[in-house]
């Protein structure tokens, strides 16, 4: 499978037609080193063997809808029920295991850029209506991987796009990101609901909680807090409701790695920011310079809308309708 890469001065991103994987981001230390910062494995068959999450566009729906369920206008509709009693990243078959159509494209403000198309037929895992997909993989002379997201339907959906890869500033292999500094533009979150195994439909302030990283602390530090939510899945897995949103593109948060002096800003249009610390991976597998991946061996920062949305009238919209375009910016400013 041929690998597409985007390349500056400074960074070079690759990546894969196959789920628009993003397998490698090599970012220079405070020093000039150079190191891949994207935990994944060191070859293409691998990559297409092993987690087909690791940096992939996820969809039609990213995140989890509760039981599978949602309704619009009055009509039901169920999904893959993929994770456990939930639907997750689009289903069985989602966004991340389909081959895009991959085209260089030439736009102003990048200094390379890739489009990435798909269509989603009606029906497809269950959803209505034919979607058009176009993504845009954009990177900057000032060192901003740009994600575009563009989708177009033919009758109402749901629909929720994504990327997914984990972060390790410290360069993938090289242990764990426990010790990275974590900063977010986050007043509250959604907590999980140990029964649905997903967001209860509760906003709730961060405050005086392992939550709070309203000031930049270290993810150690509230992955190890003794707390009801994090105990429940030994990590971070939930989503932060993004202060101020207003639909125009702002800082979510930026990640930060003291050793090496790496950091990530990360910006977008999008409501929520979903953090995952990895608790699944747990050292079994073998990524990056023959190393295994320990959990937390990344951090995942999902920019997107809230995981159940279809289900909560007070959570943002969902629902995309024939005439109108979903839109989705997300930006990854390597500092």
């Amino acid at each position: 499978m041929q690998i597409y890469t985007l390349k500056n001065k400074s960074i070079e991103v690759d990546f894969i037609a196959r789920g628009g994987q993003i397998i490698s981001i090599k970012v220079p230390d405070a020093e000039g080193n150079i190191a891949d910062v994207v935990v994944g494995y060191d070859t293409i068959d691998q990559t297409l063997d092993g987690d087909a999450y690791f940096g992939a566009i996820c969809g039609r729906y990213a995140n989890r809808i509760v039981k599978g369920e949602f309704e619009i206008d009055g009509e039901k509709f169920q999904l893959d029920c993929n994770n456990e009693q939930n639907h997750l990243h689009g289903g069985f078959d989602g966004f991340n295991l389909r081959n895009w159509e991959v085209r260089p494209v030439e736009l102003e403000e990048y200094v390379q850029a890739y489009q990435l198309s798909l269509t989603s037929e009606d029906g497809d895992q269950n959803y209505p209506g034919k979607l058009e997909v176009s993504v845009i993989y954009g990177l900057t002379d000032d060192d901003q991987f740009i994600i575009e997201y563009e989708a177009e339907t033919s009758k109402p959906t749901v629909i929720n796009l994504t990327s997914h890869p984990y972060f390790n500033l410290n360069g993938a292999g090289n242990g764990s990101a426990m010790n990275h500094e974590l900063l977010l533009n986050a007043s509250n979150y959604t907590p999980i609901s140990a029964e649905l195994g997903t967001t209860s439909g509760e906003i709730v302030s961060v405050k005086d909680t392992p939550f709070d990283f309203t000031t930049a602390k270290l993810v150690e530090s509230a992955c190890n807090a003794n707390h009801e939510q994090i105990n429940m899945i030994d990590g971070i897995d939930h989503n932060f409701v993004l202060d101020d949103f207003d639909g125009t593109v702002k800082l979510a948060g930026v990640l930060s790695d003291p050793e090496s002096g790496r950091k990530i800003e990360v910006y977008t249009d999008q409501p929520g920011i979903q953090i995952y610390t990895g608790a699944h991976f747990n050292g079994l597998e073998i990524g990056k310079q023959g190393a295994p991946i320990v959990q937390c061996a990344g951090i995942a920062m999902e920019t997107q809308i809230f995981p159940n949305s279809p289900n909560y009238e007070h959570f943002p919209n969902a629902i995309l309708r024939p005439g109108e375009k979903y839109r989705h910016v997300c930006i990854y400013k390597f500092c």
